[in-house]
Protein backbone atom coordinates (compact mmCIF):
# COMPACT_ATOMS: atom_id res chain seq x y z
CA UNK A 1 0.00 0.00 0.00
CA UNK A 2 1.42 3.36 -0.87
CA UNK A 3 1.71 6.42 1.49
CA UNK A 4 -0.80 7.94 -0.73
CA UNK A 5 -3.45 4.98 -0.32
CA UNK A 6 -3.18 5.08 3.55
CA UNK A 7 -3.53 9.01 3.68
CA UNK A 8 -6.64 8.49 1.94
CA UNK A 9 -7.61 6.14 4.62
CA UNK A 10 -7.06 8.04 7.24
CA UNK A 11 -9.13 11.16 5.85
CA UNK A 12 -11.84 8.48 5.29
CA UNK A 13 -11.69 7.31 8.79
CA UNK A 14 -12.55 11.15 10.17
CA UNK A 15 -15.58 10.85 7.42
CA UNK A 16 -17.11 7.90 8.41
CA UNK A 17 -17.12 9.27 12.57
CA UNK A 18 -18.69 12.64 11.12
CA UNK A 19 -21.30 10.61 9.63
CA UNK A 20 -22.33 8.38 12.48
CA UNK A 21 -22.29 11.54 14.52
CA UNK A 22 -25.13 13.06 12.56
CA UNK A 23 -26.75 9.86 11.48
CA UNK A 24 -26.80 8.83 15.97
CA UNK A 25 -27.52 12.44 16.67
CA UNK A 26 -31.11 12.53 14.62
CA UNK A 27 -31.69 8.78 15.60
CA UNK A 28 -31.99 9.21 19.05
CA UNK A 29 -33.77 13.05 18.81
CA UNK A 30 -36.69 10.74 17.11
CA UNK A 31 -36.24 8.20 19.48
CA UNK A 32 -36.77 10.30 22.47
CA UNK A 33 -39.38 12.35 20.45
CA UNK A 34 -41.55 8.80 20.68
CA UNK A 35 -41.00 7.93 23.90
CA UNK A 36 -42.09 11.57 25.24
CA UNK A 37 -44.75 11.22 22.77
CA UNK A 38 -45.75 8.35 24.06
CA UNK A 39 -45.44 8.72 27.88
CA UNK A 40 -47.90 12.42 27.08
CA UNK A 41 -50.73 9.96 25.30
CA UNK A 42 -50.49 7.64 28.29
CA UNK A 43 -50.64 10.66 30.66
CA UNK A 44 -53.57 11.36 28.67
CA UNK A 45 -55.36 8.62 28.80
CA UNK A 46 -54.88 8.42 32.21
CA UNK A 47 -56.18 11.80 33.16
CA UNK A 48 -59.32 11.08 31.04
CA UNK A 49 -59.79 7.35 33.14
CA UNK A 50 -59.79 9.13 36.01
CA UNK A 51 -62.17 12.23 35.34
CA UNK A 52 -64.37 8.84 34.30
CA UNK A 53 -64.39 6.95 37.55
CA UNK A 54 -64.83 10.04 39.44
CA UNK A 55 -67.83 11.24 38.11
CA UNK A 56 -68.82 6.89 38.32
CA UNK A 57 -67.98 7.00 41.95
CA UNK A 58 -69.90 10.63 42.29
CA UNK A 59 -73.41 9.36 40.86
CA UNK A 60 -73.13 6.27 43.02
CA UNK A 61 -72.15 7.56 46.22
CA UNK A 62 -74.48 10.70 46.21
CA UNK A 63 -73.85 11.72 49.81
CA UNK A 64 -70.12 11.44 49.98
CA UNK A 65 -68.07 13.87 50.89
CA UNK A 66 -66.88 15.93 47.62
CA UNK A 67 -63.23 15.19 49.43
CA UNK A 68 -64.07 11.84 49.09
CA UNK A 69 -64.69 12.04 44.80
CA UNK A 70 -61.23 13.99 44.48
CA UNK A 71 -59.14 11.01 46.06
CA UNK A 72 -60.90 8.54 43.79
CA UNK A 73 -60.18 11.14 41.10
CA UNK A 74 -56.28 11.41 42.30
CA UNK A 75 -55.37 8.40 44.36
CA UNK A 76 -57.56 5.79 42.81
CA UNK A 77 -59.32 4.34 46.04
CA UNK A 78 -59.67 6.33 49.39
CA UNK A 79 -57.16 4.52 51.47
CA UNK A 80 -54.13 4.70 48.78
CA UNK A 81 -51.68 8.25 49.15
CA UNK A 82 -49.65 7.86 46.10
CA UNK A 83 -50.81 9.50 43.25
CA UNK A 84 -51.71 7.42 40.00
CA UNK A 85 -49.87 10.23 38.16
CA UNK A 86 -47.01 12.78 39.42
CA UNK A 87 -47.45 16.29 39.97
CA UNK A 88 -51.65 15.06 40.51
CA UNK A 89 -53.16 16.31 43.66
CA UNK A 90 -56.88 16.81 44.78
CA UNK A 91 -56.39 21.01 43.97
CA UNK A 92 -56.17 20.33 40.40
CA UNK A 93 -59.86 18.31 40.60
CA UNK A 94 -62.88 20.18 40.55
CA UNK A 95 -66.00 18.15 41.46
CA UNK A 96 -69.59 20.06 41.12
CA UNK A 97 -73.42 18.34 41.44
CA UNK A 98 -76.61 19.89 39.87
CA UNK A 99 -79.70 19.08 40.57
CA UNK A 100 -79.03 15.81 42.57
CA UNK A 101 -81.99 13.69 43.57
CA UNK A 102 -82.33 10.11 43.72
CA UNK A 103 -82.06 9.52 39.63
CA UNK A 104 -81.70 12.80 38.43
CA UNK A 105 -79.25 15.20 38.40
CA UNK A 106 -75.49 15.00 37.39
CA UNK A 107 -72.16 14.79 38.91
CA UNK A 108 -69.43 16.32 37.24
CA UNK A 109 -65.46 15.92 37.90
CA UNK A 110 -63.21 18.71 36.62
CA UNK A 111 -59.33 18.08 36.28
CA UNK A 112 -57.34 21.44 35.19
CA UNK A 113 -53.67 22.37 35.01
CA UNK A 114 -51.92 19.40 35.55
CA UNK A 115 -48.49 19.92 34.61
CA UNK A 116 -46.75 16.82 32.41
CA UNK A 117 -43.10 16.77 33.10
CA UNK A 118 -41.06 15.48 30.42
CA UNK A 119 -37.56 13.21 31.02
CA UNK A 120 -35.72 15.69 29.28
CA UNK A 121 -36.60 19.18 30.77
CA UNK A 122 -33.44 20.72 28.96
CA UNK A 123 -35.43 20.10 25.76
CA UNK A 124 -38.28 22.15 26.55
CA UNK A 125 -39.92 22.77 29.91
CA UNK A 126 -43.65 21.34 31.89
CA UNK A 127 -46.58 21.04 29.93
CA UNK A 128 -49.70 21.80 30.81
CA UNK A 129 -52.00 19.28 29.37
CA UNK A 130 -55.70 19.95 28.90
CA UNK A 131 -58.71 20.12 30.97
CA UNK A 132 -60.47 17.07 31.68
CA UNK A 133 -64.38 16.84 31.69
CA UNK A 134 -67.17 14.39 33.28
CA UNK A 135 -69.97 14.34 33.12
CA UNK A 136 -72.80 11.81 34.26
CA UNK A 137 -76.46 11.35 35.02
CA UNK A 138 -77.04 10.10 38.71
CA UNK A 139 -78.17 6.54 39.06
CA UNK A 140 -79.44 4.75 42.06
CA UNK A 141 -77.89 1.33 40.81
CA UNK A 142 -81.07 -0.30 42.76
CA UNK A 143 -80.80 1.18 45.52
CA UNK A 144 -83.69 1.56 47.79
CA UNK A 145 -84.08 5.12 49.88
CA UNK A 146 -84.45 5.63 53.45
Amino acid sequence: MTKQQQGQRKTERGASLLEFSIAATVFLTVLFGVVEFGRALWVHNALTDAARRGARYAVLHKQTDIDDVKKIVVYGDLTSTTPLLENLSTTNVTVTYNGFNLDTGTATVFIHDYQFQPILPLVFGPITMPNYTTTLTGESAGLIPN
